[in-house]
């Protein structure tokens, strides 16, 4: 265990999915871990539903998804779980939009997207879903911005985004949505063949976009979070230039900031840099860390190291390795655990496990 600022990091773990599955989509809900659809040993989407109940650490299986699905993403609106977009068996995107009915244990179809979609980016905010980008059928990069009313099951159109890009992280913060185009496994925040660096925000009451300085540095696979007013870049696999033939995709350890207050990125020195050079890795935050998890290295094998910024002493701090090192893992962060779920070991992998944040220990 991992001590630090009068708190205490560990694993725990739980019992294993009973379905091994990489690029799965996960919701927690009432004290239910869900985790839907995913690729398989096969490589072909599943329409395979599990949910892990954390009182008495049982899985049960629930009603298979309508449609097999890998990549796609999920809101929670209360009793229900709204399941949007991904990819099919036939490796196409899905306009497919459904929801599971906690309570009454089935799945409804829902009104579809406009455009069949990869790697959207979902956020939900007083009962509306908005969905932003994606990739079509026709692999080009979308610009579109949806927003879905439960009440009258129905997508409308909001102003495009300046740069199309698709598996954006996407960031809610007071009555703005900030996307960052660093990838994410899958799709990953690309604009074409290279990533997109394109930072930029939606005001949900002007309903404008804002440009805002692109990232400094252009990686693919590298993680990104929100922490204390600050949007945090981390790592990933740095990109040689459009006109550099000669170059070569390299891991990188970079840490870039943005300060939404002053609206400008600061590229951290290379003693604040993370001890590892990782991509394809678990971020996220908790309490004064940032927290990054696994991925892909210079390695032959996935990362087990775990490493946490402490933003209250400024440096990078080893914390307790995963107990199953992996890449690719879906993540949900539920209170003080930051669950890594799934992913990539020697294959794809049943591994479910929560970095877990004490006080006072």
């Amino acid at each position: 265990m991992a001590t630090g600022g009068g708190r205490a990091f560990g694993w725990q773990v739980f019992p294993p999915m009973p379905t091994c599955r990489v690029y799965g989509t996960v919701a927690y809900q009432d004290g239910h871990l869900l985790v839907l659809g995913g690729c398989g040993r096969a490589g072909l989407p599943l329409d395979t539903a599990e949910t892990l109940d954390m009182a008495s650490h049982t899985w049960l299986a629930l009603a298979p998804l309508p449609t097999a699905r890998a990549g796609a993403a999920a809101v929670v609106l209360g009793k229900q779980v709204l399941v949007v977009g991904g990819v099919d068996e036939g490796q196409s995107p899905v306009a497919a939009v459904e929801a599971f009915l906690a309570d009454e244990g089935r799945w409804e179809r829902r009104a579809t997207l406009p455009q069949a979609a990869m790697g959207v980016a979902t956020v939900e905010r007083d009962g509306m879903v908005y969905a932003l980008g994606g990739m079509g059928p026709d692999t080009t990069p979308q610009a579109q911005v949806r927003v879905y009313e439960p009440r009258r099951d129905c997508w409308l159109s909001l102003p495009s985004m300046p740069t199309p890009c698709y598996g954006a992280s996407t960031f809610l913060n007071g009555n703005k949505i900030y996307v960052l185009g660093a990838p994410i496994p899958l799709a990953g925040g690309r604009q074409g063949k290279l990533p997109v660096t394109a930072f930029e925000a939606f005001d949900l009451e002007a309903r404008t976009w804002t440009r805002h300085p692109s990232l400094p540095s252009r990686r693919a696979f590298a993680g990104c979070v929100m922490a204390e007013g600050s949007v945090f870049s981390l790592g990933g696999l740095q990109q040689p230039g459009p006109h550099n033939f000669y170059s070569r995709p390299h891991f990188v350890n970079t840490v870039e900031m943005f300060d939404l207050e002053h609206g400008s990125w600061t590229k951290l020195p290379r003693s604040l840099r993370m001890r590892d050079k990782r991509a394809d890795f678990v971020v996220g935050s908790l309490g004064d860390h940032i927290v990054a998890i696994g991925g892909l290295g210079n390695q032959p094998c996935p990362l087990g190291s775990v490493e946490g910024f402490s933003l209250a002493r400024r440096r990078w701090e080893a914390l307790p390795p995963m107990p199953t090192a992996r890449c690719s893992c879906s993540s949900l962060q539920a209170g003080p655990r930051l669950f890594a779920i799934g992913g990539v070991a020697q294959g794809p992998s049943q591994a479910v496990e929560a970095l877990c944040l004490r006080d006072g220990v």
